[in-house]
């Protein structure tokens, strides 16, 4: 599926553009279909998620198992479907981590697109973070001098530090750290207990430190004039529970402050419980409750480093960017 449509028809006002932009991680399957707004911002008008754990195996194999892609594109026709209902006019997919990794990933673009009709382009790591900064930099809060945006992966996390520079945001230095959720679960396996996310967090504590040197070289990180800026499912799941919700809205999540205390306490709690204990939680539930661990031990770590007060959430990320981007070129 091809990006298309005219901006004008001769004789006739020209349609306004529908948007649509997937997003194809290690984990997960995401589509957001949306219309400009006069304002600059964007009107969502349909949305999709789909857990299809894209890089289950590929740490192991090197390569996208069969089943692994099955799903995915099972995934990935839902998306063309919705695509094609609302007449999307301009169209960009994306696919990260996993495809970077896999020796085959060209079997699954190949694929994609006979069968579904999507093309999917494979990011660099300097790519995603360029888009997750993208997507998330309007949340960064205006008494702050800038922030440590994270995105916590299936198979990677970008750290990307934004500040300020008169009144715009800008872009000091982004980091991928080649270790996600789903990366870490397998090469470690057995359960989650709370030794194993002690031993996560050592490890991840020891890979974020040469991150934190090379900012360092750039300038001094202040966390008093910073705050921490997630974007994932951990961080988002970590705010469902703050908020005490007995299940998943993005309405309220999205956008949200959060003391990096409180959620670090909670994320105490949670690597003290079972894998049943975890399922419980309304915002964890079954499928996240394996991987909520090693989200929580990268968290820590990521905090441990940049000792932030305060934590904002956004339930927003490549795809947000990649819309903005679209956007400013369609202008």
């Amino acid at each position: 599926m091809t990006e298309g449509g005219k901006k004008r028809r001769r004789g006739r006002l020209r349609r306004p553009p529908v948007f649509a932009v997937l997003d194809l991680g290690t984990n997960n399957c995401r589509l957001l279909i949306a219309t400009p707004k006069r304002d600059g911002e964007f009107h969502v008008v349909d949305s999709f998620s789909r857990i299809v754990r894209l890089g289950e195996g590929v740490g192991q194999t090197g390569n996208l198992s069969e089943a692994a892609i099955t799903r995915t594109l099972a995934a990935l026709k839902v998306c063309a479907d919705r695509i094609r209902t609302y007449r999307s006019t301009h169209i960009r997919a994306i696919a990260t981590e996993a495809c970077r990794r896999a020796a085959n990933a060209r079997v699954l673009l190949d694929r994609a697109r006979s069968e579904v009709g999507i093309d999917l382009k494979v990011l660099t790591a300097d790519e995603e973070a360029h888009l997750a900064a993208a997507g998330c930099a309007p949340l960064i809060g205006r008494r702050y001098d800038g922030a440590l945006i994270f995105d916590i992966g299936g198979g990677s996390t970008e750290a990307i530090w934004m500040h300020r520079d008169k009144d715009r945001m800008k872009v000091r230095k982004a980091i991928s750290v080649p270790a996600g959720v789903i990366t870490i679960a397998e090469h470690q396996p057995g359960p989650m207990t709370r030794a194993r996310y002690q031993k996560i967090f050592s490890d991840m504590l020891e890979r974020f430190a040469d991150v934190r040197a090379e900012m360092n070289k750039i300038a001094a990180f202040d966390p008093a004039r910073h705050h921490l800026l997630g974007t994932s499912g951990t961080v988002t799941t970590l705010a469902g529970i703050a908020l005490g919700l007995p299940r998943y809205v993005r309405a309220k999540v999205d956008a949200s402050w959060h003391d990096s205390a409180t959620i670090l306490r909670i994320v105490d709690t949670i690597a003290g419980f079972d894998q049943q204990q975890r399922a419980n939680l309304g915002c964890v539930g079954p499928e996240r409750a394996e991987l909520i661990v090693p989200g929580c031990a990268i968290f820590s770590a990521i905090h441990a480093h940049w000792p932030c007060a305060e934590l904002r959430v956004a339930d927003r990320g490549l795809r947000e960017g990649m819309l903005r981007e679209m956007m400013d070129e369609y202008r």
